[in-house]
């Protein structure tokens, strides 16, 4: 028996107050696969991930995240499945919670920590401040650490309940240059472990790809305007039209590059 779709979109749609957000929307992950939504500020991908955590809800069509339909599951268990790393985590952390209990709290995906002390999960949390490289930041403050070390606690957190898919929602903002190259080759080596869940990374920076992610869904205004594997939609063609200008992608070995081409007469 086949493995159902680690995320299935069957003619998504979400209208508000006559405003249509996302339109018509068929999209599918299979088990194995490592997606990034990509598409410039506005094209959708924050709406998308809303219905994909069920912060939003369809205006028509069919949802299912690891065989589980929306509207007829318990989103409260499910949600234990599904990791996610967002920007809007951050300012919710207790500031003075220290490393090992930021990534404790990631058991019952919620914020801090409650009820007794589970032995074996506080061992699995430390297992984890390893795995990302921040043993050290085990009794460190939340308030004290750097945009990268937060990004990998968070990660470690999201790992907690063995989710089966992780979301990474612009996980490199904030980020300097080296930092966020260390982070990128952290998510290649996480992507590329036997045990890893299914990855989707939101973002509008081509350069933050990692060669783990097999393929790429382009948004613009609000609907799909490509999708497949990274070389069949990371070109110069496909993403200007997605940019609305002209410019250049450039692969080198598995790492791709985007430049803007000079348009005469244009004003900066």
């Amino acid at each position: 028996m086949a493995e159902a779709p680690i995320i299935e979109l069957r003619g998504v749609a979400v209208e508000r107050e006559g405003t249509t957000i996302l339109s018509d929307l068929d999209w599918k992950v299979a088990p194995g696969q490592h997606w990034v939504i990509l598409g410039r500020n506005g094209s959708g991908k924050t709406s998308l991930l809303s219905v994909l955590m069920s912060y939003l809800s369809a205006t028509r069509g069919g949802v299912s995240v690891l065989g589980q339909e929306y509207g007829t599951t318990d989103w409260r268990e499910l949600r234990k499945e599904v990791g996610l790393v967002s920007s809007a985590l951050p300012p919710m952390m207790p500031s003075g919670e220290p490393g090992l209990n930021v990534v404790y709290s990631g058991k019952d995906a919620m914020i801090g920590t409650w009820g007794d002390v589970d032995r074996a999960q506080v061992a699995r949390a430390e297992e984890l401040l390893a795995l990302v490289d921040c043993t050290r930041l085990e009794k460190r403050p939340w308030k004290v650490l750097s945009q990268g070390e937060r990004q990998r606690l968070l990660i470690a957190r999201a790992l907690m309940a063995n989710p089966k898919l992780l979301i990474l929602d612009e996980p490199c903002a904030g980020l300097d240059p080296p930092a966020r190259e260390h982070f990128i080759r952290f998510i290649d080596a996480l992507g590329r472990r036997a045990e890893a869940p299914s990855l989707v990374l939101v973002t509008h920076h081509v350069e933050e790809i990692a060669g783990v992610f097999s393929h790429v869904l382009l948004l613009a205004n609000g609907r799909i305007l490509a999708q497949g594997t990274k070389s069949q939609v990371l070109t110069s063609e496909t993403l200007s039209r997605a940019f609305g200008e002209p410019v250049t992608v450039r692969q080198v070995d598995d790492r791709y590059t985007l430049s803007f081409q000079e348009t005469p007469g244009r004003v900066v």
